[in-house]
């Protein structure tokens, strides 16, 4: 609001427009079609990621479609992309929902680490927190734990406060591994470990807890 607006670009004549596309032809500037499914399908199979980055956020739609109609294998290298773009894509957070309890190793850690990359939805912490708590695979759990920590790149900041209320929440569990987990996620992204120990007496967890407390209301005021 308050801008001046452009003024109306002034068409070419004729002949001046067509030898403009002329000349942008030459140039190799002439906007592209949205890109095809066998040439992506090329290009995920040789993992050439800048081939597909070069094709613009068009091609994400394309990689879903091959994501959802891949096997393990072609589905895991499509979420490699995915996490490797880090561009927002509602459709492959979706795609990618489907597979993030999959009992297939490489493409559920694949999955994990990606779905931030794609989406701040909230049900990308949900499902991630899920599976840090109640997966029985130590490694599913731990891995979930570093897409949190790392991976939930468009998340605002009112977003990382509630994954920050989370999980300082978990650094009262009964359990220590959840406790170990929770004081990680929030040091990665705050720096600070507040004197939290995950094995620490229970006396002085709560401390610690209590600083982080205080430390959550402060953040939310300045927001």
């Amino acid at each position: 609001m308050g801008r001046l607006r452009e003024p109306p670009m002034r068409l070419p004549p004729p002949a001046a427009a067509l030898a403009l596309v002329a000349a942008l032809a030459v140039a190799g500037t002439v906007l592209a079609a949205p890109p095809g499914d066998a040439a992506v399908a090329d290009l995920v199979a040789r993992d050439d990621r800048e081939g597909i980055k070069a094709l613009g956020p068009e091609v994400l739609p394309v990689l879903v479609r091959h994501y959802r109609a891949g096997d393990e294998e072609r589905r895991s290298a499509v979420a490699v992309l995915f996490y490797w773009l880090g561009w927002k894509s509602e459709e492959a957070r979706a795609a990618m929902m489907a597979d993030v309890q999959t009992r297939n190793q490489a493409l559920r850690l694949h999955v994990q680490w990606a779905l931030g990359r794609v989406s701040n939805d909230d049900s990308v912490v949900d499902a991630l927190l899920d599976n840090m708590l109640h997966d029985p695979n130590p490694l599913f759990r731990d891995k979930a734990a570093c897409g949190l920590a790392d991976d939930q790149i468009h998340l605002t900041e009112e977003q990382k406060a509630r994954l920050f209320e989370r999980l300082i929440d978990l650094l009262e569990s009964p359990n220590e591994e959840t406790r170990r987990l929770a004081g990680q996620i929030l040091y990665i992204h705050v720096g600070q470990a507040k004197g939290f120990r995950a094995n620490f007496p229970p006396e002085q967890r709560a401390k610690s807890v209590e600083r982080w407390r205080q430390w959550l209301a402060e953040y939310r005021e300045s927001l």
